[in-house]
């Protein structure tokens, strides 16, 4: 894996560091628990997969929305809301933060929060962010995640077991761990996803969802 690779996957130190204290990449816990996370839904076909693949593997998750993906499929959006997992903003239209100007991107928190009014939490679309926006994003009452392992399971060059591999090497009691339930990683994601559940499983690791932390649990 090249070192860019590898900063993708597991963001370094330095990177994590420009941001406020308030975005969390990772929880300080004092167990074995890491933090699964799915981007990009809710998706037709993908997202109800990945519920019930979570359910038989006694899983938590939080799921950050696309907005407009809300609005089209308001029932996989409710079956999403009716299990024990979570459910946050991943923007609108999914726009990377260099294409809106500040007056959108502010407006498409706004409408994701007007169809998931009980969001706690925020992903900016891309991963990327304007670290001095972060502070405004807490006003629409939002705690900022990123994330300490990212699958890359979205990469079409990569296979299955590259996105295993992605996940496993890196785990560590406190890992916020990226997956999609979109369609451009379902060829992935279904083989990656039931084997990493179940070395989670396997090696003592529990999963929760982000809300179970307070913003002093977390840490670079």
């Amino acid at each position: 894996m090249s070192r860019i690779s590898f900063w993708i996957t597991k963001p370094p130190h330095f990177l994590r560091s420009v941001f406020p204290a308030t975005v969390v990449w990772r929880a300080r816990v004092d167990d074995r628990r890491v933090f699964l996370t799915f981007d990009d839904g809710p998706v037709p076909g993908v997202t109800p997969w990945v519920i019930d693949q979570l359910k038989q593997h006694n899983a938590l998750a939080t799921f950050f929305c696309v907005g407009d993906n809300v609005r089209k499929y308001p029932g996989v959006f409710s079956k999403l809301q009716s299990t024990d997992h979570e459910t946050g903003i991943h923007g609108f239209l999914h726009k990377p933060v260099h294409k809106l100007s500040r007056r959108d991107f502010y407006e498409e928190i706004r409408k994701s929060l007007e169809l998931n009014p009980y969001a706690c939490w925020y992903r900016p679309p891309h991963g990327l962010l304007w670290p001095w926006r972060v502070s405004r994003i807490r006003k629409f009452g939002l705690q900022t995640a990123m994330w300490d392992i990212l699958s890359r399971d979205y990469d079409r060059s990569l296979s299955p077991k590259d996105v295993i591999n992605n996940v496993l090497t890196n785990i560590r009691p406190g890992a916020i761990i990226v997956f999609h339930d979109s369609l451009k990683a379902w060829p992935n994601l279904k083989t990656a996803l039931p084997v990493v559940l179940s070395r989670i499983s396997e090696i003592g690791y529990q999963t929760d969802i982000l809300s179970s932390l307070n913003i002093k649990q977390t840490e670079l």
